[in-house]
């Protein structure tokens, strides 16, 4: 007998079950101490001080490597004076959007779009110096002096005049936050030179526990009582169990019972190792859907058709001038062939998993997970069990690994919830490497077609990209049942091209709805639209006999900030120098107000077709670094990443099922694909931007440039296989 869980206990009633929820937030620098009123002293709801000077700071962003567990918390350190060595960090304790949320997302709890620094970089300086004036002015009434004769050194207050000081922990043993906290301005603020850890390189502190292996992720919990979960999923969106055949899943020893959930068919037992058993051994059939009949290959020939296809009009996303009368009364014009990318895979390291337990009544909630987006977690898991968002705990754990994958819907962790209220047990439910793949949440597959128009002098005046994709704001509101927006921020990414600033610019979105899994995924759309962008800049660079260099300064004349990058990549890669059996490409790339400009060094074996990056060098402004060497190091980060898809990584789907099944034939990079990646950081007085994603799109077009200035052959077509480039090369 298979129990039911329906499909109104899923998504709850409306479209609340998958929707992010924004809410209007209130001040944080408001809000007083109320919501710590058991601990001694709390300046403001971002910290608080213990009488022994152990300074608490809440750290609100999800920590998945990146090292915003450190970034945010010295910001705010900085403003507040405090001695680094005593300062403890925290979750938010209890989750409240209005409190600790970003103020880059509506205030909702969400680390994605590289948005935590440059989202949380204003709110966390202006509560430090909240914390630091409601500190002086403590101590000028102890003190009975003027707060003006007064200063700080790191977690203390000094009077010059009479020598006297008290440290923070002094302070907090007599202190009191008031009852009104004072009003900080941004003219309050440390002027740049007076920081001491914004723009310096601190120690991350999250890599001693990562080293030690004690660092805690989700798939680590382990909690009294809790039985362990698999569950088989429909192979395609919007599949349900038709039929259910669990003989031979039930006879495996440990498991003790199997229910129907949305999409898939749950087996519960005592290990991870019988549900997985047992669901191997369940046999389903599924109800039909229109995802069930995609197949990938000929959809990307049909979305090469459509994009070569002017009478398919597209929805223009930020146009500039009139980009289709100036084409028209253009001297020359170029014309791409198309440019194409597969569905790629977000390839974290920890797969999907919950721990979630439900109280007996199912009228509360305890969840245990490591997400980028804990206010979705939290509304789509209470809009699932029908219950006030108040009566969820959750317990925020370190992420093994995001790229956006937990940043959209929280798939397995409503699956936990709902087994764990069907079953009136804690639940862990870990997804395989199988299930993770099979029900991953693909960056949508695209084609790409532009046109270049030139005046009679040679100046690029008029620029249209056409861009044929899925959409992934459409799909997420296909799930809840809302209206799709009219543009697709995520697909978009990357194609205003301002750091080109060309005076007619049109680039248009021509959705293909396919049904496939899709999300956002590190880089978003950008590492597509630069691909074929660069590419195509280069081409035209190449017709007009200039060095890719040389045109792209051209073209960025005006643009400061994008010529400082190309100058100091160039002098990197010593891009002049001639070299004997590899050649340099270059591509450029800007994703909301950071760019980043890139030069790789390639060879190629012509035989087998394979590919060989030595060198990549990189230059990024991302505004002020808040910390110089980790935004390196992320940069790094993100040409790794970038490089699977450039040499392997895709995802093949046939009648609706996705062919690959783990990492035997799904490629990420291995080391001996990593080349030499020298980054260097510019630093400016700009507000610190995003830095987490912008080495990702500049691998595709520095190493297809490269390649094409080596053979004089164009790749247009990611991933570049050696079976790809073969073809190519023989063509």
């Amino acid at each position: 007998m298979n129990r039911q869980i329906n499909r109104r206990d899923f998504l709850g009633t409306g479209a609340a079950g998958l929707a992010l929820t924004l809410t209007l937030a209130a001040d944080p620098l408001k809000l007083g101490s109320q919501a710590w009123a058991d601990v001694p002293f709390a300046p403001n709801v971002w910290l608080t001080i213990a009488p022994d000077g152990i300074i608490t700071i809440v750290s609100p962003a999800s920590e998945l490597g990146q090292g915003t567990s450190t970034t945010l918390p010295a910001v705010l350190a900085d403003e507040l004076d405090a001695d680094w060595s005593k300062v403890n960090l925290i979750t938010p304790p209890d989750w409240n959007d209005a409190t600790h949320g970003n103020p880059g997302w509506g205030h909702n709890f969400n680390t994605t779009s590289s948005l935590a620094t440059r989202g949380y970089f204003k709110a966390m300086r202006l509560a430090g110096a909240q914390a630091r004036r409601v500190l002086l002015d403590a101590a000028a009434d102890k003190w009975g002096v003027p707060v003006a004769e007064l200063s700080t050194e790191p977690s203390a207050v000094l009077h010059e005049r009479s020598k006297r000081r008290l440290s923070y922990g002094e302070i907090a043993a007599f202190a009191k936050a008031p009852a009104e906290l004072p009003k900080i301005a941004e003219s309050d603020l440390k002027q740049p030179a007076a920081f001491r850890y914004i723009g310096k390189d601190l120690p991350r502190r999250d890599v001693a526990a990562k080293t030690t292996g004690s660092a805690k992720y989700g798939i680590d919990v382990q909690v009294p009582g809790m039985v362990y979960a698999a569950v088989l999923h429909s192979p395609y969106q919007g599949g349900e169990p038709d039929t259910i055949e669990d003989t031979a899943a039930r006879a495996i020893p440990g498991v003790s019972d199997i229910v129907k959930i949305p999409g898939g068919v749950a087996v519960i037992g005592n290990s991870v190792e019988a549900t997985q058993a047992a669901k191997n051994r369940l046999k389903a059939t599924w109800t039909a859907a229109p995802a069930g009949r995609l197949d990938s290959e000929r959809g990307l020939d049909d979305y090469i058709a459509i994009a070569r296809d002017k009478n398919r009009e597209g929805t223009p996303w930020r146009p500039a001038g009139d980009a289709k009368m100036a084409m028209q009364n253009a001297s020359t014009v170029f014309h791409s062939e198309v440019y194409r990318t597969r569905y790629v895979y977000h390839g974290q390291m920890e797969p999907m998993n919950a721990t979630v337990s439900v109280s007996p009544d199912g009228k509360a909630a305890e969840v245990w997970a490591g997400t980028q987006s804990p206010s979705l977690l939290l509304n789509e898991v209470a809009a699932a069990l029908q219950i006030p968002r108040a009566n969820i705990t959750f317990h925020q754990h370190t992420v093994g690994g995001g790229y956006g994958r937990r940043g959209g819907p929280q798939d397995a962790i409503v699956e936990a919830a709902l087994i764990s209220k069907s079953v009136g047990k804690p639940v862990k439910l870990i997804w395989s490497r199988e299930d993770d793949i099979a029900m991953g949440r693909f960056r949508p597959m695209s084609a790409h077609y532009m046109e270049a128009g030139f005046d009679a002098d040679g100046k690029l005046i008029a620029w249209h990209h056409r861009i044929v994709a899925e959409s992934v704001s459409g799909f997420r509101a296909a799930l809840t049942g809302g209206k799709p927006p009219k543009n697709d921020l995520i697909v978009m990414k990357g194609s205003p091209i301002p750091h080109y600033p060309i005076p007619n610019k049109l680039a248009e979105h021509v959705v293909e709805a396919r049904g496939a899994r899709i999300h956002s995924l590190r880089g978003v759309g950008v590492g597509c639209n630069a691909f074929a962008i660069e590419s195509f800049l280069d081409e035209i660079a190449t017709s007009q006999r200039k060095d890719p260099l040389e045109f792209r300064l051209a073209l960025t004349e005006g643009a400061p900030r994008a010529q400082a990058l190309l100058r100091t990549v160039a002098e990197m890669s010593d891009w002049t120098r001639r070299r004997n059996g590899t050649a340099l490409g270059l591509a450029m790339m800007e994703k909301d107000e950071t760019v980043a400009v890139g030069v790789a060094e390639v060879s190629l074996d012509r035989q087998s077709g394979k590919i060989k990056v030595h060198n990549i060098w990189a230059a990024i402004d991302a505004g002020l670094a808040v910390q110089p060497a980790n935004l390196a190091y992320q940069t790094e980060g993100s040409i790794v990443f970038g490089l699977g898809h450039l040499l392997r990584e895709k995802i093949t789907i046939r009648n609706g099922r996705v062919q690959e099944t783990n990492f035997t034939d799904y490629e990420v990079p291995r080391m001996s694909d990593v080349p030499n990646i020298e980054v260097r950081v510019i630093s400016t007085d700009n507000p610190p931007t995003g830095g987490g994603e912008d080495g990702q799109p500049l691998v595709a077009g520095a190493v297809g440039n490269a390649i094409a200035r080596l053979t004089g052959v164009r790749l247009r077509e990611l991933p570049f296989s050696p079976e790809r480039v073969k073809g190519a090369l023989n063509a």
